[in-house]
């Protein structure tokens, strides 16, 4: 075989090896996106159209209004393949973007400071508490969540969203301190030096000086806390009992362990439960891109 005609059977196997991975990455996505858009009927046929044949937009009509599809409907009388529970989707979607978005900011104010401490400074037990962090960072979920239950009962804040923001700001700062304290670490120091000669303060370099240069960095680790909350599940399945502070991991999980409940509507949920993150990750591209790019060039 010659060189030319294995060049060529080798790029082919790349290219369908890539369009293979292209639908296994995205398949779940467009499934869930059609069956939204599909009535139950169509759904439920055999086999399954992965394009709607009749699309129709009833089911999102149900989340936000209430009025049952037609689909769901026999003779005037609702069938049992409706939940009602499909309907909290919104406010729970709500409370998580609350959430995300307070320990997205804490996660933005704390992480900086802390970050530079750590590369920066020397002080008594500095190793300890930086491996302590990462530890934290690497601990089961499950190891803490009963230990985290009782400190949220003795606190009075079980079914509260402050509850959440508290606990999802100690899963995530972890992260966003050793990611930052990466960056710091080898940014060189003249520069900082240069600015304390001229008679900055410390927190004056880092807010002039440090944070522009480490702003990839800070906006990237700023939506992996958000990430990380609003995908959030033990927790939040723990510390709530009531829809004023569930989230929507909580939800759709309620709605899913329901056998009754229709497909389609479990898609709606889902299908609206990925929006926010789209739409974060669309206006952050070029910003997570450089962060992350930037963190493959460090030691």
């Amino acid at each position: 075989m010659s060189k030319r005609k294995r060049g060529t059977i080798g790029r082919l196997a790349l290219n369908l090896l890539t369009l293979g991975i292209i639908v296994f990455v995205l398949g779940p996505f467009i499934w869930v996106i059609s069956a939204s858009l599909q009535p139950e009927n169509e759904l439920l046929k055999k086999p399954p159209s992965i394009i709607p044949q009749n699309p129709t937009f009833d089911n999102y009509n149900y989340i936000f209004t209430g009025k049952i599809p037609s689909s769901l409907e026999v003779k005037g009388v609702m069938r049992s393949r409706i939940s009602q529970e499909a309907r909290l989707i919104s406010p729970a979607f709500k409370n998580s973007l609350i959430v995300s978005f307070w320990v997205m900011v804490v996660n933005s104010l704390l992480g900086p400071p802390a970050a530079y401490a750590f590369s920066r400074f020397r002080f008594r037990g500095k190793s300890f508490m930086f491996n302590f962090i990462l530890a934290s960072r690497l601990m089961p979920v499950m190891a803490i969540a009963i230990p985290y239950y009782v400190i949220i009962k003795k606190m009075q804040l079980l079914d509260s969203l402050l509850s959440l923001i508290l606990i999802h700001t100690t899963l995530s700062l972890p992260f966003t301190i050793w990611f930052l304290t990466l960056y710091i670490s080898n940014i060189s120091r003249e520069i900082e030096e240069a600015s304390l000669v001229d008679g900055c303060k410390p927190i004056d370099t880092l807010l002039k000086i440090v944070v522009p240069m480490i702003r990839p960095a800070w906006i990237t680790a700023c939506v992996f806390a958000f990430m990380t909350s609003y995908n959030e599940f033990v927790f939040a399945r723990f510390l709530t009992q009531s829809i004023k502070s569930q989230t929507g991991p909580v939800i759709i999980a309620s709605i899913a362990g329901n056998p009754d409940v229709s497909y389609s509507l479990i898609s709606v949920c889902v299908t609206l439960g990925m929006i926010p993150p789209l739409i974060l990750a669309v206006i952050m591209r070029n910003w997570l891109v450089k962060g992350l790019s930037m963190s493959a060039t460090y030691k």
